[in-house]
């Protein structure tokens, strides 16, 4: 219940600062942030869908022995 209430109370906060008829009026500043920080976010989400991608590769090699040395045992 607390982290909900805190959720709306930072939207809220998010909304009265952003909106340019409420007086803080950082719509312009957040835009920019926004721009600045776009690369760097796309850097970061690149490098872990490359890792989830080799983790994943990984893991069907493992899975490709695994079933290999079942389908030997069984023989």
């Amino acid at each position: 219940m607390f982290a909900i209430i805190c959720g709306i109370i930072f939207i809220a906060f998010t909304v009265f600062s952003v909106l340019p008829m409420f007086p803080l009026n950082w719509g312009a500043d957040v835009i920019a942030f926004l721009k600045g920080s776009l690369p760097v976010l796309a850097a970061f989400v690149g490098l872990i869908c490359l890792f989830i991608g080799a983790a994943d590769i990984k893991d069907k090699k493992e899975a490709k022995k695994e079933a290999q040395k079942e389908s030997e045992k069984q023989e």
